[in-house]
């Protein structure tokens, strides 16, 4: 009965000056919604990197330069090495043969990138990518063609490509795409297909598919004058028994032909989910980190509002002393206005990561998940704020002398 009237009291003195409570919370409010989208993103993608895994098959291998992770004396990858990723490098056709011949793979397919800038017309599009692959591709990750075709060993020699979804939209708009050219370093080249849409999971991928233009490997050298920069090799293994010694039989023949360094890396589909999960994990618990500054000050502004109460408050803190409260009845008393106050902020930053991630989802292509338990732990963390920072005034009003506060003007 006492808890329950001090949180009708508490609301009472919220609704009583609702602009300065408003303010109040608007460091808990912007606290709570940053960590509940943070952690809802991470959980989307999470969610889809699982998806797209399942769908390309436990037995596809992906191998690129850079030492992205770290690996312990049995192969298990212990950490990720997140600035190898910035430059890595390029292989060239002698890392491709390599992983061809390797025992347990079935088939493999380079992706070859290719500089230049993609033009139809007076539009370009520069945040593009231009590869060069094998005919296998395709089938090498199980994606199909909303029109068209991909190009077959037939087509090695010929200026075709086959675009991504946003390529076809962003240069051709409402046109059909198939056989109309494109220009990529004064080369013709025509479109044979399009791509349907790619799950919008870049870490597995390491680009966005979507955003890329494929031509064949042969032509992609030629338009490359003769250049070759291999930034991927996808290997499939015959079958998922096979998958782990043919990535580790991968790892052993190109480190002999790097003459003994393992400055690449190769990844199984279960690894690519650790270390996606891995990356993801850092990112939230840094973003997690600026929110909880962003609660820091929230949990200041709640307790300096606190202490201004109580000094308004004093004469009323005399009465209720004067009329038999106790110390804990006042030091309850004011807790719970405290807690009442950053909970119901808790509760509007929630409000608002769920507006948030909605308009996430239409403008972006990312799919945030929020969950019951996050919604709760954040209430939590809002109650634990509310407590913590509400405990000094509320001490300080436990502690004020009636005959004292009788006297106060």
């Amino acid at each position: 009965m006492l808890l329950s009237r001090n949180i009708r009291l508490a609301v009472s003195s919220l609704r009583s000056s609702k602009w300065r409570s408003y303010l109040t919370m608007l460091g808990i409010i912007i606290g709570v919604a940053s960590v509940v989208v943070t952690v809802s993103i991470g959980e989307g993608v999470k969610k889809q990197v699982v998806k797209q895994i399942n769908e390309l098959g436990p037995e596809l291998i992906t191998v690129r330069p850079g030492t992205t992770v770290q690996r312990d004396e049995n192969g298990n990858i212990v950490g990720v090495n997140l600035l190898a990723g910035i430059n890595p490098g390029s292989f060239s056709e002698k890392e491709w043969t390599a992983i061809t011949e390797t025992s347990g793979v079935q088939s493999t397919s380079p992706l070859n990138v290719v500089s230049g800038v993609p033009r139809y017309q007076d539009k370009t599009m520069p945040n593009s990518i231009v590869v060069g692959t094998t005919d296998n591709f395709a089938a090498l990750i199980g994606q199909e063609l909303d029109y068209g075709a991909f190009f077959s060993d037939n087509d090695k020699n010929e200026n075709t490509v086959v675009i991504g979804k946003r390529v076809a939209d962003e240069l051709f708009g409402e046109l059909a795409p198939i056989g109309k050219s494109i220009q990529v370093r004064g080369h013709t080249l025509i479109v044979k297909g399009i791509f349907k849409q790619f799950p919008s999971t870049p870490l597995v991928a390491s680009n966005d598919y979507n955003s890329t233009i494929f031509m064949p490997y042969e032509v992609s050298k030629k338009v490359s004058s003769g250049q070759v920069q291999i930034y991927q090799i996808l290997a499939k293994a015959k079958d998922e028994k096979t998958a782990n010694s043919a990535a580790a039989n991968i790892r052993s023949n190109l480190t002999k032909l790097h003459g003994g360094e393992e400055d690449f890396t190769v990844l199984k589909q279960d690894e690519n989910l650790a270390v996606v999960s891995n990356m993801l994990n850092l990112l939230t618990a840094f973003i997690a980190g600026v929110a909880a500054i962003s609660l820091l000050v929230g949990g200041i502004g709640v307790m300096n509002i606190m202490l201004v109460l109580v000094s308004e408050r004093t004469r009323e803190i005399g009465v209720r002393k004067a009329v038999g409260a106790t110390n804990k009845q006042i030091l309850t008393q004011f807790l719970v206005e405290s807690s009442v106050l950053c909970v119901v902020g808790g509760l509007l930053g929630i409000i608002l990561s769920v507006i948030a991630n909605y308009l996430i989802r239409v403008f972006t292509d990312l799919q945030p998940v929020i969950t019951i338990p996050i919604i709760l732990i954040s209430v939590g963390i809002a109650l634990i704020v509310g407590i913590i920072f509400g405990t000094t005034p509320a001490v300080i009003a436990a502690r004020k002398d009636p005959i004292e506060s009788l006297r106060y003007e």
